[in-house]
């Protein structure tokens, strides 16, 4: 049966036994402080937002959950945010098992690479930099959570923040200085901040991006044009990000802090929509404006082939060099010397198309099911399910049951990718090279 699944298919089916597996460890007693089981919807959304690398939750993990819970959250952070292809070559790899040309497709597929050449090099380098990104990060921040924490419950909480960062999930264990408060108690301590923002950004790369850098160091010009849009759109939109959150939130949030952490709440007000989770302010005290421009970072999210979600950095700089070129009435869109594919331009629209679509069903559905909720609060909800991103204005808790449903089937189309989401349900039929004769039609 399973040979007769393409890729995507193979790469839903196994997302989905993974999910189901973490749900069921999370109904165990066990996995909870009180050793009450929470139920199996509750804990399969639980499983399902950490495989997805999601963050949304609906309870406090640390209050919630074990150190046995916590781990299976950690475990299914760390799948997830790798890619579970990834896991499994790398135990081929202990095991000296030799990887088939099958596998090595589902390899390319699983983490969006241009070329199926050289896969299995890509993945050993991944497992080496994850390694030691995760490990760096996890050093910095125990050494700032130790003096308050001690040294045991600092040093894990450096693992799981640094893990849970780098994989863009937004999963934290600050539940003991007040439920759902995040890194909010953090919000002036830069070295917290700056390793979380630097986590997030590296897992938001992308992994063919780092090949690509680790292969031609700081020469931009020898990277492929991938790299080089990859780079470009992040690094504009940290920077418009911060700015426009800084302006929107200065006389509101920002409104009596010192200078410095103004910045640097506001550099991680960009970063951490783009797909982490994590915060620093009360999200649900944004102004209405700052809340929009989340929701815009959310939906665009990370890179491809990345730990983040959201409809990626390409997408959104395949429409903006298109749009660009039909205003100056170019014949291609070019871009860094170079001409974009043919076939670009479509399939970012149907990337933004299907993503649109599938907010606007999610939200119709959740609205007129829980008709107490703030329609902006919803939306909030929606973007950051499907982008995996795991912001929230606080209503994730107080979802009902058809609702958290909902929540679930985004948080699992967004890791596994709207578009292919969709193709999954598609007959796949021979392509016809019979073509219907054109005719013109009004369009603007």
């Amino acid at each position: 049966m399973l040979k007769t699944l393409n890729y995507p298919q193979m790469i839903a089916l196994g997302y989905f036994f993974i999910i189901m597996i973490g749900g069921l460890l999370l109904t165990l007693p066990i996995a909870s402080r009180d050793n009450i089981s929470v139920g199996f919807i509750d804990a399969l959304f639980t499983a399902t937002s950490a495989a997805c690398v999601t963050g949304l939750v609906v309870f406090d993990t640390y209050t919630q959950w074990s150190i046995f819970g916590q781990l299976i959250i950690l475990f299914l952070i760390q799948i997830g945010g790798l890619g579970f292809m990834t896991i499994i070559t790398m135990f081929s790899f202990f095991l000296k098992r030799k990887i088939g040309l099958r596998e090595r497709g589902l390899l390319r597929e699983s983490m969006n690479t241009l070329h199926i050449g050289g896969i299995v090099r890509l993945v050993k380098r991944i497992l080496i930099a994850t390694l030691l990104f995760e490990g760096i990060g996890a050093i910095l921040l125990a050494m700032r959570f130790i003096p308050k924490m001690g040294v045991t419950e600092g040093i894990y909480r450096g693992i799981f923040h640094s893990v849970s960062a780098f994989c863009n999930a937004g999963f934290d264990l600050m539940g003991k200085y007040g439920e759902y408060s995040s890194l909010t108690h953090f919000s002036d301590d830069i070295v917290v901040n700056l390793t979380i923002m630097l986590l997030i950004i590296l897992g938001g790369l992308g992994f063919f991006v780092w090949d690509d850098v680790m292969k031609n160091k700081y020469h931009f010009k020898r990277y492929q044009l991938h790299t080089k849009i990859v780079l470009t759109t992040t690094a504009i939109l940290i920077v418009a990000g911060s700015v426009g959150f800084y302006i929107f939130e200065r006389t509101n949030l920002l409104s009596g802090m010192a200078i410095g952490e103004e910045v640097i709440v506001s550099m991680f007000g960009s970063v951490t929509p783009r797909t982490a989770g994590f915060n620093t302010v009360d999200i649900a005290a944004l102004t209405p404006a700052t809340k929009l421009l989340t929701m815009m970072l959310m939906f665009i999210g990370g890179s491809p082939g990345s730990t983040a979600g959201g409809i990626k950095t390409t997408t959104l700089a395949v429409i903006a060099i298109s749009l660009w070129s039909s205003l100056r009435h170019t014949k291609s869109d070019n871009i860094f010397g170079r001409r974009l594919e043919d076939n670009a331009l479509k399939r970012a629209s149907a990337v933004v198309n299907v993503n649109l679509i599938i907010i606007f069903i999610a939200t119709f559905l959740i609205i007129t099911t829980n008709i107490s909720l703030s329609l902006v609060d919803v939306i909030f909800e929606v973007i950051s399910a499907i982008a995996t991103v795991g912001l929230s204005t606080g209503i994730t808790g107080t979802l009902n049951t058809f609702a958290q449903i909902i929540i679930i089937l985004l948080m699992y189309c967004g890791r596994v990718g709207s578009l292919s989401f969709a193709l999954l349900f598609t007959e796949h039929r021979t392509p016809s090279f019979v073509q219907s004769p054109t005719e013109k039609i009004t369009i603007g």
